[in-house]
Formats: C-alpha cells, sequence, structure tokens
C-alpha cells in the first residue's frame, strides 16, 4: 500500500493546482448525465434540489442514471428494488414536464454481469431511457467497488484483478448493448495500483469502444475516492481519443452539492486528450456538441 500513497499525493498535487473556475457559458456547453436518486439507498436528496443546483450552476442539459434494480442480489445500499423502477421513471418523468430552465434526461445506470444480461434487458424494456450508461462494479462474485468490503483486496493480486477488470469492461462495451461505459478504470476507486503496464489495457479497451461505437464518461467523482483521479486517467482517455471515441460527461452526484462538481478539472483534462466535443443522447440517439 505505499506505492498507493505516494501515487495518490501526486495525484492529488496535480488537481489541486489552481484551475480557473468555469463561467456559466462554459457550463452551458456541458452535460452532467450522472447523477443519483435517494431509491438507490446511498444518495441523499429529491431530484428537485439536483435540478436547482444544475440550473444554478448554469448547466443546459443533465441526465438521471440511477442505479438498474440487481435482479439477483437485493441490497438496500446498492440499488433501487425492482418495484422502485417505475418510481424512479415517473420521478425523472414529472421533472421532465415540470422544469423549462432545463433539459431533463432519463438515463439508467445498468451493471454489467455476464449470464444475466438478457434478463435485465427484459426488466427495462418497459422504459424509454435517453440513454443507458453500462458499468462493471463486479469482478465475477467479487464487488470491488463497494467501500464497505475494502479489506477484500488484502491478500488479491493487483496485476491479476486488474487484467480481469479489464476483460470484463471489453466485454461489456462490446456485448452489453450500452449507450456508454461510465467511470471506465473504476478499479482503481481505492488506489491499489499493479505493477503492470496499463497503457496495454488502456488500448485494448479503447479498441472495444471504438469497435462497439460505444462512448466512454469522464467521471469526476474519481476526485473524491482515495484514487484521487478523474474516470478515466490521461492515458486511458486520450487512447479513446485517438480512436475516435465518442465521450459524454458525468458527475456522479449522489448528493445535489456534487452536480457539476469539478468541470472545470474536466475540462482541463478533456483538452489535454484532445477532446473538443461531447456526446449528448435523447431517445438513444447520440449527438455531439462542441465544448
Amino acid at each position: 500500500m505505499k506505492r498507493l500513497r505516494r501515487g495518490a499525493r501526486k495525484r492529488l498535487l496535480r488537481w489541486t493546482r489552481p484551475a480557473r473556475s468555469l463561467r456559466k457559458e462554459e457550463y452551458g456547453r456541458l452535460v452532467d448525465y450522472h447523477m443519483h436518486t435517494r431509491l438507490c439507498g446511498h444518495a441523499v436528496g429529491e431530484p428537485e434540489d439536483y435540478v436547482r443546483r444544475a440550473i444554478a450552476l448554469g448547466l443546459a442539459e443533465i441526465g438521471f442514471s440511477d442505479h438498474m434494480p440487481l435482479l439477483r442480489e437485493r441490497d438496500e445500499r446498492l440499488t433501487m428494488a425492482p418495484e422502485d423502477l417505475p418510481v424512479y421513471v415517473g420521478m425523472v418523468r414529472d421533472l421532465q414536464t415540470s422544469v423549462d430552465e432545463i433539459v431533463v434526461r432519463l438515463g439508467i445506470e445498468m451493471d454489467y454481469i455476464p449470464g444475466q444480461m438478457e434478463e435485465i434487458w427484459n426488466a427495462a424494456s418497459d422504459y424509454e431511457f435517453d440513454y443507458v450508461l453500462g458499468s462493471v462494479h463486479y469482478i465475477d462474485d467479487w464487488g470491488f467497488s463497494d467501500s464497505r468490503y475494502v479489506a477484500s483486496y488484502e491478500g488479491k493480486d493487483p496485476d491479476s484483478f486488474y487484467r480481469r477488470y479489464f476483460e470484463i469492461f471489453r466485454e461489456a462495451a462490446e456485448r452489453g448493448g450500452f449507450d456508454a461505459m461510465a467511470h471506465p478504470d473504476l478499479i482503481k476507486k481505492h488506489g491499489v495500483a499493479p505493477g503492470l503496464r496499463l497503457s496495454d489495457l488502456y488500448e485494448s479497451a479503447a479498441e472495444a469502444l471504438a469497435s462497439a461505437d460505444v462512448a466512454v464518461e469522464v467521471n469526476t467523482s474519481g476526485l473524491r475516492k482515495p484514487a484521487v483521479d478523474i474516470y478515466p486517467s490521461l492515458p486511458f482517455l486520450a487512447a479513446c481519443a485517438e480512436r475516435g471515441v465518442a465521450v459524454t460527461l458525468g458527475s456522479d452526484a449522489h448528493s445535489p452539492g456534487q452536480v457539476g462538481m469539478d468541470f472545470d478539472l474536466a475540462l482541463r483534462l478533456l483538452r489535454r486528450a484532445g477532446v473538443g466535443e461531447i456526446a449528448t443522447f435523447e431517445a438513444r440517439r447520440r449527438k455531439m456538441r462542441s465544448i
């Protein structure tokens, strides 16, 4: 874990260098497509509060993408229950018809779980989402991203679980049917670093995204985690940009105050990677917007 702490300090110094605050017109060219609701069990605040925060920042478009129910596992602190899915959709639809100051999209964050995707998509088939974010929170049966189980990292080989994570990520991009892959290098969340060469994993993941024409999300929540880094890292994002992978943007807000958080740093990262436009979605159709 010493390597973890050294790396985390370096990343913290990099991201805390002075960044220019964004003006409202700059926020107006961005989107926040990754926001949760209290229904998932680990977020707070009402959807209206998230919308108010987005309007105050100057965002012109946002999207809720709460966690799709896990059909074979019930944990009220991980995802909404299956019976809450229509409640969630109704909450967002109400906002779409009642709010004029901002565009509100209906999204969902769907875990890629091998062997269960037909069942999961069937459960979602009654709803017309604007976009579906794919995510990988599990390495086989191991919920590696769950902060309640950080101790489970002990005794595991980082090289081995990084390789397995990216294997599942590539499979999700190619077979999951998603519009974008959320927090694409989530495996670094708890700051455990491998010894292997990550560029090979980044390039193969970017190839999978490009081949499947699936967008990648720049997600600022990693700055609030032990990793102290945006998802994805600059080399990963650059590999995606080189291959023409579309990019979208999200804060992964679990409280209203996190809406649009650290978007000044996200914009810095996007520009360093040579990304000049972001993906927007409506009825699962993608359009690009200059930033």
